[in-house]
């Protein structure tokens, strides 16, 4: 009897640190209303559906998406550019294995634990066998932080 209740403790206690880590549109804009506030309502829309527009900075983008997981400076004749990538890992069959920010957790639910995908190198592994990494989501911001270019490839 006390087993079953340890043992359903540790379950719910598992349960609520994988709630607790989802990151969602509006639990970013309940940790920053302040940042949601200087949008205009058009902005607010597309950042409570997830979606960012050309002209967005990068707050807006981080409320939409949550943080980006790499980010690259690229220097052109153009001037100075940052992309955010925000990707997608598959096994070989295309079978997604996770999405999003991927070194945020650890402990339950995290991609480096023995039985789920983990990191070798720079390639994460699933059980044994190597996944495809692609960006979902790619977004370019000019020199003075916004919004000039988003790539998203649709399933």
């Amino acid at each position: 009897m006390k087993t079953t209740r340890i043992f359903a403790i540790a379950a719910a206690a598992a349960c609520a640190a994988l709630v607790a880590g989802c990151s969602t549109p509006d639990t970013r804009i309940k940790d920053r209303p302040e940042a949601f506030a200087k949008l205009n309502p058009d902005q607010q829309a597309q950042v409570k559906a997830g979606q960012i527009a050309l002209g967005f900075d990068k707050e807006a983008v981080r409320l939409a998406l949550g943080e980006p997981d790499r980010v690259i400076t690229v220097t052109d004749p153009q001037g100075r550019h940052e992309i955010w990538h925000y990707v997608t890992y598959e096994d070989y069959d295309g079978g997604v294995i996770y999405m999003g920010y991927h070194h945020r957790f650890w402990g339950w639910a995290s991609p480096y634990r023995w039985d789920g995908p983990f990191m070798y190198g720079s390639v994460p592994y699933y059980d044994g066998f190597p996944a495809g990494i692609h960006d979902r989501i790619r977004v370019t911001f000019d020199a003075s932080g916004r919004v000039v270019s988003i790539q998203e490839e649709k399933p």
